[in-house]
């Protein structure tokens, strides 16, 4: 994978600054975050809003602490997909300490790892993840010339791409391989040109997503998570965080929530009822994030027709 400078992260936050002038003429403030699934969701539940309650609702791009924060204060209502335990600390804060915000239980369950293309596994002979400190396996991926292989860990603002950091510091591969943050649209993209052009390519991965439907793919192999051997501490909590934590084995299975603002249960109780209704699975949004990134659609119009074809499953949301 090529080295790309992404500022998406600090765009979206300075993007976020102007949001209080948006709450006050929308009634709902929905927070979207850089990834596929979260925006489409984030339309599903726009269109169920304004068809069902009669509300006028606003979506804004947000980092995960931006659009917390925003939770906590007011100006935003609603985050459409928040991983755990990924963002342990911020529920940790907002709904368990300060209980401003609140979780929807149904949660999506998402697989976390490390992949390669099939035919890369079969080029080079990479099984695990540990393969990635020896130097003679990294320079398979070596792009530049540098000695050193390069491996995409995530978008800048995931929680997920600060433990990808800390897991190659763990199992050592940050000594061997350049350690690559860019948008996911671009590491998408480079994951498809490598296929076209029968390259290597190692990169983290992740389910609900529309890869695995498009590629024949690998899961690197590594130990079983072990609650005992976990320690992550996010660089929100600790300046050291880095220095602190330590991850050698494989994920949790990770679940993904629906938030929101706790107040919603006051200025409007039926929004907050069914946003803690919500109810989707793995094989849903992962076929809303093919529509969005293969197939291209407009996110608007999908929603509205998601949502119509979903009757059923919507009014069960509604009861």
């Amino acid at each position: 994978m090529k080295k790309v400078n992404n500022k998406l992260a600090g765009i979206l936050v300075a993007g976020t600054m102007g949001f209080g002038g948006v709450a006050q003429a929308a009634d709902l403030v929905i927070g979207v975050p850089n990834w596929p699934s979260v925006a489409m969701t984030a339309d599903i539940l726009k269109v169920v809003i304004e068809d069902n309650y009669g509300l006028e609702v606003e979506l804004q791009n947000g980092t995960n602490p931006v659009v917390f924060e925003a939770m906590d204060g007011g100006s935003m209502h609603v985050h459409p997909e928040v991983w755990l335990p990924n963002q342990a600390n911020l529920y940790q804060t907002y709904v368990e300490e300060k209980g401003t915000v609140s979780m929807n239980p149904n949660g999506v369950a998402a697989f976390q790892g490390m992949c390669v293309t099939k035919a890369t596994a079969e080029r080079t002979g990479i099984s695990a993840i540990s393969d990635l400190t020896d130097p003679d396996m990294a320079v398979n991926f070596d792009e530049d010339g540098d000695g050193m292989g390069e491996v995409w860990i995530g978008a800048s603002g995931w929680a997920s791409t600060n433990v990808e950091k800390v897991r190659a510091k763990s199992y050592g591969y940050d000594v061997t391989m350049n350690l690559l943050e860019m948008d996911e649209t671009l590491a998408m993209a480079e994951v498809d040109a490598a296929v076209a052009k029968n390259e290597n390519i190692v990169f983290f991965c992740y389910t609900p997503n529309h890869v695995f439907a498009l590629h024949d793919l690998v899961i690197l192999e590594e130990p079983a998570y072990d609650e005992s051997k976990w320690t992550m501490i996010q660089p929100t909590d600790d300046p050291d965080w880095l220095e602190k934590s330590s991850t050698p084995v494989a994920w949790d299975l990770a679940y993904l929530h629906i938030h929101y603002a706790s107040s919603l249960k006051d200025s409007h109780p039926e929004v907050a009822s069914m946003l803690g209704s919500v109810k989707l699975d793995t094989d849903l949004v992962s076929a809303m994030t093919y529509a969005i990134v293969v197939d291209k659609v407009d996110t608007a119009e999908y929603a509205k027709q998601w949502v119509s074809d979903h009757a059923d499953l919507v009014n069960s949301w509604l009861q």
